[in-house]
């Protein structure tokens, strides 16, 4: 059954009324004690002090806070309890998040709470994370009608609240929804934690694999087993975002990918190292036909080095470490040259190399991988969302 049936279905022919969010709720400004600095403490009586810091990208609850402020500096600010929303007001504004701890919130926040008789709160969490509501926050503020998602603009939002008149079977059919779309982010949240385990996984292994004693193999200066060379300058114009019929050649800057040109400038198998920006020391593998900007270092490995052992050898040794730090930071090539790295013999660094593909493609490969796997999941979790969210409206302006 589709979602739209499955909608329909639930609904069994009952009314939907849309209702602004204030009318159902207490929406308000956070509020900020000043200055700010007198009231922070680290006191254990301290209320937790709220802000964007606190939350995570993707998270869904706030669970704690980095500083607290005294009681009387709450006094002064917005006091919520666990359960209750806040919105952000100004930077990455509309996302919400729910409460896991009571605190204060300070002005870049909005609060939504006394909601629970007629919403379920995790039905109005992927109600107000929906794409209709997010674009709808975009929509006004990008018309230049409001400069920042304020209180009032909150709380004309509309809201949609199945069966109104029997709040009992409203709050059964909201929860409904809320367990089939939980399913789905649920599977998000075990890929996730099977990608943080694989990731310490993958950092465990390439310790023990490519850690050695100073007499346990050769070692050479980068310089000696390495050619490293800038790439060519390129107009900005002659790079196109994205691949079309005649920019089918992958272009390197300083920070990876730039976009796409026509003509190669390299042509087998390499290393690129970002030698400009702030991800500087960055190291990627190029097998075939690509094109490196001077803002990349293009390196060609000996005949007694493997490329992928080198991949992930260059890697592990984090270069960005050795970038200046005056200015735009920045690799110097010369430097570089001059860092010693164990040289194994060829076989065994094709072994290690086959090993740590394996783990590299598991949890970094945006094709095979982990990620693509999570990102899969989180575009059938939205679809759906957006789907079963999707009550009839009223014939007047809405999210």
């Amino acid at each position: 059954m589709s979602a739209a049936g499955f909608l329909e279905k639930l609904l069994g022919g009952a009314e939907v009324a849309w209702e602004p969010l204030g009318e159902i709720a207490s929406v308000q400004r956070g509020a900020s004690p000043r200055p700010i600095s007198k009231f922070i403490t680290s006191d254990e009586n301290g209320v937790p002090w709220i802000k964007i810091g606190d939350t995570a990208p993707k998270s869904k609850y706030v669970t704690k806070t980095a500083e607290k402020i005294t009681p009387d500096g709450a006094k002064k600010s917005r006091l919520l309890s666990k359960g209750d929303f806040i919105i952000s007001n100004s930077m990455s504004f509309g996302r919400p998040y729910i409460l896991g701890i009571d605190g204060a919130i300070h002005d870049g926040w909005a609060s939504v709470s006394e909601f629970k008789s007629k919403l379920n709160s995790d039905f109005l969490y992927h109600y107000l994370s929906s794409h209709s509501v997010q674009n709808y926050w975009l929509t006004k503020i990008n018309s230049g009608s409001v400069s920042n998602l304020n209180s009032k603009l909150i709380q004309s939002l509309l809201i949609p609240i199945p069966c109104p008149n029997n709040p009992e079977k409203s709050l059964a059919i909201q929860g409904e929804i809320v367990r089939i779309l939980d399913s789905f982010t649920e599977l998000t949240t075990e890929l996730t934690t099977e990608l943080t385990q694989r990731k310490k996984q993958y950092n465990h292994y390439r310790e023990q694999l490519l850690t050695f004693d100073e007499d346990e193999v050769k070692w050479k200066t980068i310089g000696e087993v390495f050619d490293m060379r800038a790439g060519r300058h390129i107009n900005a114009k002659d790079i196109q975002s994205e691949p079309d019929d005649q920019h089918q050649i992958r272009c390197y800057g300083g920070n990876g990918i730039r976009g796409y040109v026509q003509e190669k400038s390299h042509d087998g198998d390499h290393l690129l190292i970002g030698r400009q920006g702030a991800w500087c020391g960055n190291v990627q593998r190029e097998k075939g036909q690509f094109y490196a900007t001077e803002h990349a270092i293009v390196v060609t490995a000996d005949k007694g080095m493997d490329v992928d052992w080198a991949f992930h050898m260059l890697s592990f040794m984090n270069l960005n470490q050795y970038a200046s730090t005056s200015g735009i930071p920045g690799l110097a090539v010369g430097n570089i040259k001059k860092l010693a790295i164990p040289v194994p013999p060829l076989r065994e660094q094709v072994r290690v190399s086959a090993i740590l593909d394996k783990f590299d493609t598991l949890t970094t490969s945006i094709s095979e991988g982990l990620p693509r796997e999570i990102e899969l999941r989180e575009k059938q979790y939205a679809w759906y969302r957006d789907q079963l969210l999707s009550f009839p409206k009223p014939d007047v302006e809405s999210a």
